[in-house]
């Protein structure tokens, strides 16, 4: 049996997320996603999907939000996840 922890989110307190948007975002975005790790990934002909993984606030995790808007980026997935399942720089 897999216990799974509960973590308390709050508004200052940064977590790891990771976001999915379709179309292809290159790693020279890391520093203006607040330098998130960017991986993109084909299957097919299906349209690239980019994700974005890195730790933020709630502040820093609208500010992102709120550019990937203006740039047309639909959301795909906004997940919350732990730390130990994101990946590394």
């Amino acid at each position: 049996m897999v216990k799974k922890s509960k973590r308390k989110l709050t508004l200052d307190q940064p977590v790891t997320y990771q976001i999915e948007v379709p179309g292809h975002l290159d790693a020279s975005w890391a520093e203006w996603a607040g330098g998130m790790v960017i991986a993109v990934v084909h299957e097919g002909d299906d349209l690239p999907i980019t994700t974005l993984t890195g730790r933020l606030d709630q502040a820093a995790l609208q500010g992102l939000l709120r550019r990937l808007y203006s740039l047309g980026r639909p959301l795909i997935s906004v997940k919350c996840i732990e730390d130990d399942e994101a990946p590394t720089n």
